[in-house]
Protein backbone atom coordinates (compact mmCIF):
# COMPACT_ATOMS: atom_id res chain seq x y z
CA UNK A 1 0.00 0.00 0.00
CA UNK A 2 1.13 3.25 -0.69
CA UNK A 3 1.54 5.98 2.13
CA UNK A 4 1.00 9.24 0.41
CA UNK A 5 0.17 12.38 2.61
CA UNK A 6 1.11 16.13 2.20
CA UNK A 7 2.29 18.02 5.45
CA UNK A 8 1.67 21.71 6.41
CA UNK A 9 2.56 23.75 8.64
CA UNK A 10 1.69 28.07 9.33
CA UNK A 11 3.04 30.72 11.16
CA UNK A 12 1.18 33.76 12.28
CA UNK A 13 1.74 37.54 12.47
CA UNK A 14 -0.18 37.86 16.26
CA UNK A 15 -2.48 35.45 18.60
CA UNK A 16 -5.21 35.83 15.75
CA UNK A 17 -5.00 32.62 13.56
CA UNK A 18 -5.96 34.43 10.33
CA UNK A 19 -3.04 36.57 10.53
CA UNK A 20 -0.53 33.58 8.72
CA UNK A 21 2.75 35.47 7.53
CA UNK A 22 4.33 31.87 6.37
CA UNK A 23 3.04 28.78 5.27
CA UNK A 24 4.93 25.59 3.93
CA UNK A 25 4.06 22.26 2.31
CA UNK A 26 5.82 18.90 2.30
CA UNK A 27 4.68 16.23 0.34
CA UNK A 28 5.64 12.63 1.14
CA UNK A 29 5.19 9.38 -0.63
CA UNK A 30 5.96 5.46 -0.55
CA UNK A 31 8.39 7.17 2.81
CA UNK A 32 10.54 10.24 1.12
CA UNK A 33 10.01 13.41 0.79
CA UNK A 34 8.79 13.98 -3.41
CA UNK A 35 8.41 17.94 -2.76
CA UNK A 36 8.77 20.73 -0.93
CA UNK A 37 7.35 24.38 -1.20
CA UNK A 38 7.48 27.45 1.38
CA UNK A 39 6.24 31.02 1.34
CA UNK A 40 6.16 33.91 3.49
CA UNK A 41 2.94 35.80 3.15
CA UNK A 42 1.61 39.28 3.76
CA UNK A 43 -0.77 38.69 6.47
CA UNK A 44 -2.20 42.21 5.88
CA UNK A 45 -1.89 42.83 9.51
CA UNK A 46 0.08 43.59 12.78
CA UNK A 47 2.99 41.86 13.65
CA UNK A 48 2.61 41.02 17.66
CA UNK A 49 6.28 41.24 19.58
CA UNK A 50 5.96 37.79 21.00
CA UNK A 51 5.24 36.30 17.53
CA UNK A 52 8.10 37.72 15.97
CA UNK A 53 10.47 36.94 19.31
CA UNK A 54 9.22 33.58 18.13
CA UNK A 55 9.90 32.82 14.39
CA UNK A 56 11.76 36.03 13.86
CA UNK A 57 8.91 37.12 10.74
CA UNK A 58 7.86 40.73 10.58
CA UNK A 59 6.82 43.49 8.65
CA UNK A 60 10.41 44.07 6.54
CA UNK A 61 10.28 40.36 6.02
CA UNK A 62 6.78 39.41 3.90
CA UNK A 63 7.47 43.15 2.05
CA UNK A 64 6.17 42.28 -1.01
CA UNK A 65 5.38 38.72 -0.32
CA UNK A 66 2.12 37.62 -1.79
CA UNK A 67 -1.60 37.83 0.41
CA UNK A 68 -3.25 34.70 1.17
CA UNK A 69 -5.86 35.17 -1.33
CA UNK A 70 -3.05 35.55 -4.14
CA UNK A 71 -2.05 31.87 -2.53
CA UNK A 72 -5.38 29.90 -2.87
CA UNK A 73 -5.35 28.59 -5.93
CA UNK A 74 -1.87 27.03 -5.48
CA UNK A 75 -2.57 25.62 -2.08
CA UNK A 76 -6.14 23.99 -3.96
CA UNK A 77 -3.45 22.04 -6.71
CA UNK A 78 -1.33 20.76 -3.68
CA UNK A 79 -3.75 20.08 -1.03
CA UNK A 80 -7.20 19.21 -2.18
CA UNK A 81 -8.45 15.59 -2.00
CA UNK A 82 -5.23 14.75 -0.34
CA UNK A 83 -4.22 13.62 3.12
CA UNK A 84 -3.17 16.38 5.23
CA UNK A 85 -0.94 16.71 7.63
CA UNK A 86 0.01 18.99 10.52
CA UNK A 87 1.01 18.90 13.84
CA UNK A 88 -2.01 19.51 16.49
CA UNK A 89 -5.07 21.44 15.37
CA UNK A 90 -3.85 25.02 14.75
CA UNK A 91 -2.10 25.08 11.73
CA UNK A 92 -5.92 23.70 10.14
CA UNK A 93 -7.92 25.91 12.28
CA UNK A 94 -5.32 28.84 11.10
CA UNK A 95 -6.05 28.04 7.31
CA UNK A 96 -10.16 27.28 7.79
CA UNK A 97 -9.60 31.31 9.77
CA UNK A 98 -7.83 32.37 6.69
CA UNK A 99 -10.08 30.89 4.09
CA UNK A 100 -13.23 32.54 5.72
CA UNK A 101 -11.69 36.47 6.65
CA UNK A 102 -11.35 36.52 2.43
CA UNK A 103 -14.78 35.30 1.84
CA UNK A 104 -13.18 31.98 0.07
CA UNK A 105 -14.30 28.15 -0.56
CA UNK A 106 -12.89 26.83 2.42
CA UNK A 107 -10.14 23.46 1.48
CA UNK A 108 -11.85 19.96 0.90
CA UNK A 109 -9.04 17.40 2.28
CA UNK A 110 -8.45 14.90 4.76
CA UNK A 111 -6.82 16.27 7.78
CA UNK A 112 -4.78 14.05 10.09
CA UNK A 113 -3.12 15.42 13.36
CA UNK A 114 0.12 13.96 14.23
CA UNK A 115 0.33 14.82 17.60
CA UNK A 116 -3.16 12.81 18.20
CA UNK A 117 -1.03 9.84 15.97
CA UNK A 118 1.64 10.03 18.64
CA UNK A 119 -0.33 10.11 21.56
CA UNK A 120 -1.48 6.46 20.56
CA UNK A 121 2.01 5.34 18.50
CA UNK A 122 3.90 5.86 21.42
CA UNK A 123 2.04 5.38 25.17
CA UNK A 124 4.82 7.65 27.20
CA UNK A 125 3.42 10.67 25.43
CA UNK A 126 -0.43 9.66 25.33
CA UNK A 127 -0.95 12.75 28.23
CA UNK A 128 2.34 14.93 27.54
CA UNK A 129 5.33 15.62 26.04
CA UNK A 130 3.72 15.53 22.43
CA UNK A 131 5.02 18.62 21.11
CA UNK A 132 6.68 18.24 17.89
CA UNK A 133 10.23 19.68 19.42
CA UNK A 134 9.97 17.01 21.76
CA UNK A 135 8.70 13.68 19.69
CA UNK A 136 10.98 14.99 16.98
CA UNK A 137 14.05 14.45 19.66
CA UNK A 138 12.36 11.03 20.52
CA UNK A 139 12.58 10.21 16.85
CA UNK A 140 15.80 11.17 16.05
CA UNK A 141 14.69 14.00 13.91
CA UNK A 142 17.13 16.74 13.76
CA UNK A 143 14.94 20.44 12.08
CA UNK A 144 14.96 24.07 12.77
CA UNK A 145 11.82 24.56 14.67
CA UNK A 146 8.98 27.91 13.69
CA UNK A 147 10.10 28.02 10.16
CA UNK A 148 6.67 26.54 8.70
CA UNK A 149 8.55 24.28 5.84
CA UNK A 150 11.16 22.68 8.54
CA UNK A 151 8.02 22.17 11.00
CA UNK A 152 5.64 21.27 8.17
CA UNK A 153 9.12 18.29 7.45
CA UNK A 154 9.19 17.34 10.88
CA UNK A 155 5.68 16.64 11.46
CA UNK A 156 5.61 14.72 8.38
CA UNK A 157 8.64 12.55 9.39
CA UNK A 158 7.04 11.70 12.65
CA UNK A 159 4.12 10.49 10.80
CA UNK A 160 6.37 8.00 8.86
CA UNK A 161 8.48 6.64 12.36
CA UNK A 162 4.48 6.23 13.49
CA UNK A 163 3.90 4.10 10.35
CA UNK A 164 6.63 2.30 10.69
CA UNK A 165 6.99 1.19 14.08
CA UNK A 166 3.46 0.56 15.12
CA UNK A 167 2.33 -1.35 11.29
CA UNK A 168 -0.67 0.93 10.66
CA UNK A 169 -0.99 2.72 7.13
CA UNK A 170 -2.21 5.81 6.56
CA UNK A 171 -5.70 4.71 6.24
CA UNK A 172 -5.39 2.78 9.51
CA UNK A 173 -3.87 6.55 11.03
CA UNK A 174 -7.50 8.33 10.15
CA UNK A 175 -9.29 6.07 12.07
CA UNK A 176 -7.18 5.52 14.91
CA UNK A 177 -6.33 9.22 15.59
CA UNK A 178 -9.81 9.89 16.40
CA UNK A 179 -10.41 6.95 18.14
CA UNK A 180 -9.80 7.15 22.33
CA UNK A 181 -6.53 6.58 23.95
CA UNK A 182 -7.97 4.84 27.28
CA UNK A 183 -5.45 4.28 30.31
CA UNK A 184 -5.56 6.50 33.69
CA UNK A 185 -8.20 9.40 33.70
CA UNK A 186 -6.86 12.58 34.53
CA UNK A 187 -8.77 14.38 37.43
CA UNK A 188 -9.98 17.81 35.41
CA UNK A 189 -10.12 17.52 31.22
CA UNK A 190 -11.58 14.50 29.28
CA UNK A 191 -8.92 11.90 28.61
CA UNK A 192 -10.32 11.10 26.02
CA UNK A 193 -10.52 15.04 24.67
CA UNK A 194 -8.82 16.31 21.30
CA UNK A 195 -7.20 18.87 23.48
CA UNK A 196 -5.68 16.08 26.29
CA UNK A 197 -3.32 16.67 28.26
CA UNK A 198 -2.93 20.62 27.30
CA UNK A 199 -3.68 23.12 30.59
CA UNK A 200 -5.63 26.29 29.38
CA UNK A 201 -5.52 29.58 31.01
CA UNK A 202 -8.09 32.41 30.41
CA UNK A 203 -7.60 36.18 30.71
CA UNK A 204 -9.56 39.31 29.73
CA UNK A 205 -13.42 39.63 28.58
CA UNK A 206 -14.64 37.18 27.38
CA UNK A 207 -18.02 36.82 25.66
CA UNK A 208 -19.40 33.42 27.71
CA UNK A 209 -18.92 33.68 31.66
CA UNK A 210 -15.62 32.07 32.68
CA UNK A 211 -17.07 28.95 34.20
CA UNK A 212 -18.89 27.69 30.82
CA UNK A 213 -15.55 28.42 29.04
CA UNK A 214 -13.59 26.55 31.48
CA UNK A 215 -16.25 23.68 31.23
CA UNK A 216 -15.86 23.77 27.44
CA UNK A 217 -11.85 22.95 27.79
CA UNK A 218 -12.15 20.84 30.33
CA UNK A 219 -14.96 18.61 28.06
CA UNK A 220 -12.17 18.98 25.06
CA UNK A 221 -9.60 17.55 27.45
CA UNK A 222 -7.72 20.72 28.79
CA UNK A 223 -7.06 20.75 32.86
CA UNK A 224 -7.78 24.51 33.81
CA UNK A 225 -5.38 26.82 35.75
CA UNK A 226 -6.56 29.55 37.40
CA UNK A 227 -2.83 31.42 36.85
CA UNK A 228 -0.41 31.10 34.24
CA UNK A 229 2.79 29.13 35.53
CA UNK A 230 5.24 26.91 33.40
CA UNK A 231 2.55 24.20 33.28
CA UNK A 232 0.20 25.85 31.39
CA UNK A 233 0.22 25.34 27.33
CA UNK A 234 -2.41 27.25 26.58
CA UNK A 235 -3.68 30.95 26.87
CA UNK A 236 -6.90 32.22 25.51
CA UNK A 237 -7.47 36.25 25.63
CA UNK A 238 -10.24 37.79 25.27
CA UNK A 239 -11.13 38.97 21.30
CA UNK A 240 -11.36 43.35 22.72
CA UNK A 241 -8.11 42.72 24.50
CA UNK A 242 -5.60 40.37 21.87
CA UNK A 243 -4.94 43.69 20.19
CA UNK A 244 -3.15 45.57 23.39
CA UNK A 245 0.08 45.15 22.08
CA UNK A 246 1.73 47.64 24.21
CA UNK A 247 3.07 45.56 27.54
CA UNK A 248 1.31 47.86 29.61
CA UNK A 249 -2.16 47.32 27.76
CA UNK A 250 -1.87 43.81 28.32
CA UNK A 251 -2.93 42.04 31.35
CA UNK A 252 -1.22 40.65 33.93
CA UNK A 253 -1.36 36.60 32.54
CA UNK A 254 -0.53 37.58 29.12
CA UNK A 255 2.84 39.78 30.06
CA UNK A 256 3.90 36.54 31.86
CA UNK A 257 2.41 33.90 29.43
CA UNK A 258 5.48 35.95 26.98
CA UNK A 259 7.72 36.06 29.50
CA UNK A 260 7.82 32.34 29.69
CA UNK A 261 7.66 31.69 26.29
CA UNK A 262 10.91 33.88 25.66
CA UNK A 263 11.96 31.61 28.38
CA UNK A 264 11.55 28.46 26.20
CA UNK A 265 8.27 27.44 27.77
CA UNK A 266 5.85 26.36 24.54
CA UNK A 267 2.44 28.12 25.31
CA UNK A 268 0.21 29.51 22.46
CA UNK A 269 -1.68 32.24 23.16
CA UNK A 270 -5.37 32.07 21.23
CA UNK A 271 -8.29 35.15 20.90
CA UNK A 272 -11.70 33.87 22.32
CA UNK A 273 -13.07 32.96 19.05
CA UNK A 274 -10.18 30.98 17.56
CA UNK A 275 -10.37 28.89 20.95
CA UNK A 276 -14.37 28.36 20.34
CA UNK A 277 -13.47 27.78 17.10
CA UNK A 278 -10.96 25.05 17.78
CA UNK A 279 -13.13 23.28 20.19
CA UNK A 280 -16.13 23.51 18.13
CA UNK A 281 -14.17 22.04 14.91
CA UNK A 282 -13.26 18.96 16.28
Amino acid sequence: MSDQFTAIDVETANPDLASICQIGVVSFKDGAIVNCWKTYVDPEDEFSPINVWIHGIDERVVAGAPKFSDLTVKLHQMLAGQIVASHMPFDRLALSRAWKRYDLPPLECEWLDTAMVTRRAWPQFARRGYGLSNITKHCGIEFQPHDAEEDARAAGLVLLQAIAESGRGIDDWLVRSRSPIGGTVTRSGNPDGPLAGEVIAFTGALSIVRREAADLAAEAGCDVANSVTSKVTLLVVGDQDIRKLGDHEKSSKQRKAESLVKEGVPIRILTESDFQALIGSQ
